[in-house]
């Protein structure tokens, strides 16, 4: 018989190991907001997104639905951290005023790189192995109105050459991997455990995973 050792918790927080990701949006003047956010994951060519309904980016999106969703990386954390206290919304708004602060160039606070995009107005963050231009398809209200799920369309995905499989369209799994935003504390994944049945990179030769020193400072567009 399983000896149960589990309890009954009320956690303040969910944030079981969710990636994270940095949107680049428009703000109204034409100058561009950037925000880390943990609450991300894709369906198809679509990618679904959490974000506070009084979020800054969240109105951004509302008037102005184009976006970029840069993928970070584990060795980006510090600098992700850096945007963690920041908002682009003046004045900030009166619940937030105790732990935000107003910042009008959130890249360069964080030590980001705007990088033009193909297809839509905000920029990509250069640093991000993986970059995401959308479109906002659909916001749907939930919570009571405390968030929004924000569904977006892929139009284009810039990669970094050196976590492609060479001569295919796929990611090497082996040589990029996500920061994870675990409990609010961030973390990289662990050697791999194995592989999915549908997986569609496992039977390729591959070199190991690129350390820290080898990331590129900005990616170069595709």
């Amino acid at each position: 018989m399983t000896n149960d050792t589990h309890r009954v918790i009320n956690p303040s927080i969910l944030y079981f190991g969710t990636p994270v990701v940095l949107l680049s949006t428009e703000n109204e003047d034409g100058s561009c907001n950037l925000a880390p956010i943990s609450s991300a994951w894709a369906l198809g060519r679509h990618i679904v997104l959490g974000l506070g309904s009084d979020s800054h980016t969240a109105h951004n999106l509302a008037r102005r639905p184009e976006l970029v969703i840069s993928v970070a990386s584990p060795e980006l954390w510090e600098r992700v951290e850096r945007l963690g206290p920041l908002t682009g919304a003046s004045p900030v708004p009166k619940a937030k005023r105790a732990v935000y602060r107003y910042e009008p160039d959130k890249f360069g606070a964080a030590g980001f790189t705007p990088v033009p995009s193909d297809l839509v107005t905000p920029p990509r963050v250069g640093e991000c192995g993986l970059q995401l231009e959308a479109r906002v398809r659909a916001m749907n209200p939930g919570g009571d109105g405390a968030f929004f799920g924000v569904e977006c369309e892929v139009l284009r995905v810039h990669a970094d050459e050196r976590v492609v499989v060479p001569g295919t369209q796929h990611i090497d799994p082996a040589r990029w991997s996500p920061l994870i935003y675990n409990f609010r504390h961030y973390h990289g994944l662990t050697p791999e455990l194995g592989h999915g049945f549908r997986s569609e990179t496992a039977a390729l030769t591959r070199p190991g995973p690129i350390s820290a020193d080898r990331v590129p400072s900005a990616v170069t567009p595709l």
